[in-house]
């Protein structure tokens, strides 16, 4: 990829402070947030391969989940660290543009995989008897498939209109990760093309299936739950479908406050703060929502320690 600039060479990752022991403190809590997640996520994948009970469709959507989420935060947090604790807060111009393809790949990539859950739970609460052949397989692998390929396409996209903006000479970004608010502060010509551009993403990848998880939820889950019988039957589906809904709201939520507003109106301060939740706060929390209400999950985690502990 040419580079927009090439008297930028690096950028220099200003982080959330300068102050060497809040620094050192954020190090701290970023080495804990991230230790958790590494250990949840691969838990989860362990479990869902290992466990003959957890190898139905919505347990291989949520161990591609945890993939995703186990490698999105390893795209950002062991430079945020490196960051607090380092003098040297450079990152290269290919560093950047590596960093950000992936981070927008990945980010994509998980948000139509949530919206491809959507129809699972959909399948699963309206025809529970035809659940299996229903989602077979190769559906099951056609949906995560496309969710990758859409994903990365788009990241494709916006990674070669991005670095293809000129900045005006400053390269102190002022974030702890190359985003897209922080390099269109430093462009000095974001035409309205780009402006288009970014648009066009956050409907496609965004907007679009926020709207169709919304929609088969009130047209189609919803009903579906309201058709059962038993308070019990309904109790389950609902909480069933509460983990999902939970990862959809905190997950959509923070992506649409970041990238719904206008270039001119960012306030990066702020916007690191949300952007922390999405990018290392999440990744952790996904394992905790789909096993903490689980009793499948919870079942096979005891027959791990038990296998472990013997």
């Amino acid at each position: 990829m040419e580079k927009s600039n090439h008297t930028v060479t690096e950028f220099i990752l200003l982080g959330f402070t300068q102050d060497p022991m809040m620094q050192l403190i954020l190090f701290v809590l970023f080495l804990m947030v991230y230790s958790m997640t590494l250990v949840g996520n691969i838990t989860l994948i362990v479990l869902i391969y290992a466990d003959s009970h957890l190898h139905i469709p919505m347990y291989f959507s949520i161990g591609n989940l945890s993939f995703l989420d186990l490698w999105y935060s390893s795209v950002y947090t062991p430079k945020i660290m490196v960051t607090c604790v380092s003098e040297d807060k450079s990152i290269s111009f290919d560093g950047c543009v590596a960093q950000f393809f992936f981070s927008a790949g990945l980010a994509y990539s998980e948000c139509y995989l949530l919206a491809a859950m959507a129809y699972d739970r959909y399948i699963a609460i309206s025809n529970p008897l035809l659940y299996a052949q229903a989602m077979s397989r190769w559906l099951c692998i056609c949906l995560v498939s496309i969710s990758y390929i859409g994903g990365f396409v788009n990241a494709i996209i916006l990674t070669s209109n991005t670095f293809t903006l000129n900045f005006c000479g400053d390269n102190i970004v002022d974030d702890f990760f190359c985003d897209v608010p922080p390099l269109v502060k430093l462009a000095c010509d974001v035409k309205d093309s780009y402006q288009e551009v970014l648009y066009f993403l956050l409907a496609s990848n965004v907007i679009t299936p926020t709207l169709l998880i919304l929609a088969s939820y009130i047209f189609f889950i919803i009903a579906a739950i309201l058709r059962i019988c038993s308070t019990q039957g309904r109790l389950k589906a609902f909480s069933t479908c509460s983990s999902h809904l939970i990862s959809v709201t905190l997950y959509y939520g923070s992506i649409l406050y970041i990238y719904c507003h206008p270039s001119f109106s960012y306030a990066l301060e702020w916007d690191k703060i949300v952007s922390t939740f999405y990018t290392v706060v999440f990744p952790m929390l996904n394992p905790m929502i789909y096993s903490l209400k689980n009793k499948d999950v919870k079942e096979a985690l005891k027959k791990l320690f038990k296998m472990t502990s013997s």
